[in-house]
């Protein structure tokens, strides 16, 4: 097995190592080891950014030049590395964050600690608005209420372009920021089959067996098991995805060998549908992917093949996201046992919702999660928790929960609620608050032309 050559025929297998950056460490063991299994050319894709996450990456990089890339990145490269590298199967991954440079520098240190020879680490650039457009282009881009708040993020989804051209330069590891969650994919599938920029029916395959696989074990059962309901085999060891893709836009999706979960008709349906506005037009900075005639197939145990996709021309815009200081959040917690619980933790909950207007502070909007009664459909109003009939419960846990642009109102919420230790109502207990800033965001488009995505070997 070789690094990704241009061949415009074959299959190309790309596997996904995590979907998010709280997913398992361990998922792309097994995911290696059946690439390595089947031969033939392959990539390894991770997928571990969020729009809070390149938020709080900007943060860290604030405090330090040389972090804001993923944290985890040690540890979802290092079990595999060394068999990537051996086998000639690239990593592609937006692991890092808000400093690529920075993720491919800790790279070559964990290869050097592996024993490994320098690696060749591509790093993609050009999302990073703040860096990228002077102040008067960002002012005209920004959306209306957000002029004057202080932004701490601001990125521009990226397509597939750079990464292709990163691995036909044979890169072993292509390191990006902020791309579409698709174009990780895509990019190795542009590399190998030699697809035109503007096949757009080709392209919008690629773009779906990449937002298939983008979210890991969501499409293997992992977030798609409902007990009794829909049943998963062995879901503890949910497998991770594997796309076979072929030259003609076909492919099938199926999972690592030998692991649990199972791919089949209706997990691949959730997965598609999942996170499409419109499926007729699914916005990618690459395509306009159109999935309404896509048709899904049993190919085998766990593999489903999938076709139909079209593409039209992609947007005129990338869509960026703008992450901005958004406040405090103040939270509270405190549990009540026994008879009568739930009413007393109602109680609880007007009582701080009293003092907070005798301290001046009523303007704030208070959210009373009574956690065993309500705690997910309930409104941060507080208008259902006064005005619904509480089911007896034996035990309840309030929480709550408030916003506010100074610190110290924020601290207040929580000072209330752990005074309700003796200033009651009876047998409350297990108190903990925490103060955190809050990062809010909004979307806008960026003119395609105001933005050129770079790529470049890290020295």
């Amino acid at each position: 097995m070789t690094l990704l050559p241009d061949t415009g025929k074959g299959v190309l297998r790309i596997g996904c190592g995590a979907g998010f950056s709280g997913d398992r460490w361990d998922a792309a063991v097994p995911v290696v080891r059946t690439l390595r299994a089947a031969g033939g050319p392959a990539v390894l894709m991770f997928e571990t950014l969020a729009e809070r996450t390149l938020a709080l990456a900007q943060l860290r990089r604030r405090l330090d030049p040389d972090a804001g890339w993923e944290p985890s990145l040690e540890r979802f490269v290092a079990p595999v590395l060394r068999d990537c590298v051996e086998a000639g199967i690239p990593i592609v991954g937006n692991f890092g964050a808000a400093n690529p440079r920075g993720a491919a520098r800790r790279l070559q240190q964990l290869a050097a600690s592996l024993g490994l020879p320098a690696l060749r680490v591509a790093v993609v650039e050009g999302d990073d608005l703040l860096a990228a457009l002077p102040a008067e282009r960002m002012n005209g881009i920004v959306p209306g209420p957000l002029r004057g708040k202080s932004l701490v993020s601001a990125n521009a989804y990226l397509g597939a372009g750079a990464i292709a051209e990163a691995l036909r330069a044979r890169a072993q590891v292509v390191v990006t920021g902020r791309v579409a969650d698709p174009s990780l994919a895509l990019g190795p599938m542009l590399a190998h089959f030699g697809w035109a920029e503007d096949d757009w029916d080709r392209l919008a395959c690629g773009t779906m067996a990449g937002h298939l696989l983008e979210c890991g074990a969501q499409v293997t059962g992992g977030y798609f098991a409902d007990p009794g309901v829909k049943d998963v085999p062995d879901v503890a060891n949910a497998g991770f995805p594997i796309v076979e893709m072929h030259a003609d836009g076909g492919f099938v999706v199926t999972k690592a060998a030998g692991t649990g979960g199972c791919v089949d008709r209706r997990t691949v349906t959730e997965q598609l549908l999942y996170e499409i506005h419109d499926p007729a037009a699914y916005l990618t900075p690459d395509v306009v992917a159109d999935i309404g005639d896509a048709e899904l197939a049993e190919d085998g145990a766990d593999r489903i093949r999938v076709s139909g996709v079209r593409g039209r021309p992609r947007p005129a815009s990338f869509k960026a996201t703008l992450c901005y200081e958004g406040g405090w959040l103040a939270e509270g917690e405190i549990s009540y046992a026994g008879p009568n619980a739930a009413a007393r933790a109602r109680l609880a909950g007007d009582i701080v919702c009293q003092r907070l207007g005798q301290l001046g502070l009523g303007h704030l909007a208070l959210r009373a999660d009574l956690i065993g009664v309500a705690s997910v459909l309930a409104d941060d109003g507080g208008r259902w928790w006064r005005h619904q009939d509480l089911l007896p419960r034996d035990d309840v846990r309030l929480r709550i929960a408030a916003a506010s642009a100074v610190k110290d109102e924020a601290e207040t919420v929580t000072r209330e609620v752990l005074a309700l230790y003796t200033c009651g109502p009876a047998g409350g207990g297990g108190v903990r608050t925490q103060v955190t800033p809050r990062l809010a965001s909004d979307s806008c488009l960026v003119p395609r032309e105001w933005l050129q995505p770079t790529w470049g070997f890290a020295q």
